[in-house]
């Protein structure tokens, strides 16, 4: 087992799960107004991008996910930052986090034997 894979994959986990909690019973309109929402949520996904990144490309081979996308949204945040739209952010929370989260799930059980999170 690998013990930095691992850590990293919980990185992922635990910033999925702030994003989450972060975006719990909030709307569009609460996002586009709150900096601070707006400034943490971009963190979690800085801190998802950077471990992805980290991680061996051999590890997820095995793991069908456009791996690349985490990737290239940390990029697209760190490098772009004043050319992000607000609202493809919040889209991405609804709509892509659950794909995310799903294959994190599987990869912690099925590499590491960690239910911890679920």
């Amino acid at each position: 087992m690998d013990e930095k894979n691992h850590q990293r994959i919980i990185h992922i986990k635990e910033a999925i799960i702030s994003v989450r909690k972060f975006c719990q019973d909030r709307s569009l309109e609460d996002f586009l107004k709150d900096e601070i929402l707006y400034s943490a949520v971009l963190h979690k996904f800085l801190v998802i991008g950077e471990s992805v990144a980290r991680i061996d490309g051999e590890f997820f081979k095995k793991y069908d996910y456009p791996w690349y996308k985490p990737r290239a949204f940390r990029n697209f945040i760190a490098h772009e930052y004043f050319q992000i739209l607000p609202e493809s952010i919040w889209e991405t929370i609804n709509n892509d986090l659950d794909g995310l989260e799903k294959m994190i799930n599987r990869i912690l059980t099925e590499e590491f034997h960690d239910d911890s999170y679920e």
